[in-house]
């Protein structure tokens, strides 16, 4: 079977950078493959992407040595099942906040006698390879958000179900939970950072793997220097927006910015 080269990564200490797709487009999905990303996450929760978008872009990513993932829209055992059968290496599972949520997601994703993943992986076969069933279990990318107010009260018993590779925090849900405006790339003066961090050594001290949402290229080096194994920076809308915007400021001469706080 293929293997899962994020896992890899971060089994060998490498960061992983990850990009974002919420753009419905094969078009999009390819010129984001060809930049160099290790990951390509489509977004099927707040991005514009459903399943009949989500096959022909993980088709395209394909054609690469990126390696496809997916931020399913809730923690629902057949829209996590389809996905993987289309080829998914990954799911990132939004919303997970106790023991019981963490282990119906793990167990979607993996076939019995770990979990009650139905077999059927049409295309997954054609990425992974014809001994798939073999090896999926071990190669499927599983990392649950942590996000909610309750999650932060029940870290290790989310972070220590077997089968959790790794947790991912959406800044901008968990800011929420805290009380705080959304958005990325918290102040370290703001109770997110705090909780930030406090994640994070929860993740080190279970021995799984630490993913988080930035807003910027320079935020998203500050967390792997704090010990992130895994950063997103943005996503495709936003670079196609802050790119076009860069040219029209300066042919028009504007000289105000505003960034986004959305995905």
């Amino acid at each position: 079977m293929r293997k899962n080269k994020v896992k890899e990564m971060m089994k060998a200490g490498k960061p992983v950078i990850n990009g974002w797709l919420q753009i419905p487009s094969t078009v999009s999905a390819e010129v984001m493959a060809h930049q160099g990303w290790d990951s390509l996450t489509i977004d099927m929760q707040h991005g514009l992407v459903d399943y009949t978008n989500a096959l022909p872009m993980l088709q395209t990513i394909s054609t690469t040595d990126v390696t496809p993932l997916a931020r399913v829209n809730w923690n629902e055992p057949g829209q996590i099942m389809k996905i993987l059968d289309a080829g998914c290496y990954g799911i990132i599972c939004p919303m997970v906040s106790n023991k019981e949520e963490a282990e119906r997601f793990v167990q979607a994703c993996m076939y019995p006698p770990h979990g009650y993943r139905s077999f059927g992986p049409v295309r997954g076969l054609i990425y992974g390879g014809s001994d798939y069933a073999k090896h999926a279990n071990d190669e499927m990318l599983k990392l649950a958000m942590i996000e909610t107010k309750e999650s932060l009260d029940k870290l290790d018993e989310i972070m220590s179900t077997p089968g959790v590779d790794g947790i991912y925090i959406g800044p901008a849900d968990l800011s929420l939970a805290i009380g705080e405006e959304p958005g990325f790339d918290r102040p370290e003066s703001t109770k997110a950072y705090s909780e930030i961090l406090r994640i994070l050594e929860h993740a080190k001290k279970n021995n799984i793997y630490a993913g988080i949402h930035n807003g910027t290229p320079e935020y998203a080096q500050k967390m792997i220097d704090k010990g992130f194994n895994f950063v997103t920076i943005g996503a495709d809308q936003r670079a196609l927006s802050s790119g076009a915007k860069a040219v029209v400021d300066k042919m028009k001469g504007s000289s105000k910015k505003e960034e986004s706080k959305a995905y």
